[in-house]
């Protein structure tokens, strides 16, 4: 398992400030002793009409000097695209789909594997089958271009902020209604706080189809700062055999934090843990 941290508490999304460039933020997360970087496609930082052929290459190269690897990519919820593939507006729709295929083609170009596929949100007046029904088949239209570039992307369960997706149980039927290859599981652990559901729980009911993690405690606190039983939930990764990353999202909900120091303590608590519950493993 590696540990990657999400570039939202250093870019401006959802809060606008503290904000820092790409390069920037690629130098502190590499310095910080991450495994991997999380970058989500929000202006000032990688939203696709923003890039030229010529920056795209920059950040690969400054990421390879780094030594820090694409951990993932995601889209930018909401605002003024929308990106919503549930939406009534079927012109958001198409520029949604349209949004995904340009993060499969950045993901790839910056030698990422995963994408985060965020199923939308149900809006008064639609209903839940036809919100359902939207969102599958934008899935399944944006899995054809990615199973094309050997990117897999990864159902995000979103309860806290969405009402369409909320479960791993959700996740799992929007999954197997797809039914492509390029199409696997995620969740974040602020979200099943948020439900009241059991962490592990998650873990063991997406079993192999979990490709990719978020980890945050309660209130988007780091991991350790709050309530949220992170042993357990590592014993349930290593019983599963996950190797995916483990990604911080924590820290971007507010104003007044450092950015730096929610990823240090993140990565100073979760590391150790996870290297001591591999010792513990190997030693039974």
């Amino acid at each position: 398992m590696k540990i990657s941290y999400n570039t939202w508490p250093y870019s401006s999304f959802f809060v606008w400030v503290p904000a820092y460039t790409l390069d920037e933020t690629i130098k502190r997360v590499a310095a910080l002793g991450y495994d991997g970087i999380e970058i989500g496609a929000a202006a000032p930082h990688a939203f696709p009409a923003h890039l030229t052929p010529a920056r795209r290459r920059e950040v690969r190269k400054l990421l390879d000097e780094h030594g820090i690897d694409l951990s993932s990519m995601l889209p930018a919820p909401s605002g003024g695209p929308g990106n919503n593939p549930a939406s009534p507006c079927s012109e958001e729709r198409k520029h949604t789909i349209a949004h995904y295929k340009e993060l499969i083609e950045l993901t790839a170009e910056w030698g990422g594997k995963t994408l985060i596929y965020l199923p939308g949100w149900q809006i008064y007046g639609t209903t839940r089958r036809q919100a359902w029904q939207w969102s599958r088949e934008a899935l399944t239209e944006i899995a054809q271009t990615a199973g094309e570039h050997g990117i897999t992307l990864v159902i995000e369960p979103t309860a806290h902020d969405s009402n369409l997706c909320e479960s791993a149980d959700d996740a799992i039927e929007l999954m197997e209604d797809v039914s492509s290859e390029a199409v696997k599981l995620m969740f974040d652990t602020f979200h099943v706080i948020y439900r009241r559901d059991v962490i592990t729980d998650y873990v063991y009911r997406m079993g192999q189809n979990l490709r990719h993690v978020h980890v945050s405690d309660n209130d988007r606190l780091p991991p350790g700062a709050g309530s949220a039983d992170f042993p357990a939930f590592v014993d349930a990764l290593i019983d599963i055999g996950y190797d995916g990353y483990l990604t911080m999202e924590t820290g971007f909900h507010r104003r007044g934090i450092s950015p730096d120091q929610d990823a240090r303590e993140g990565l100073e608590y979760l590391r150790p843990l996870v290297q001591s519950k591999l010792q513990e493993r190997a030693a039974q």
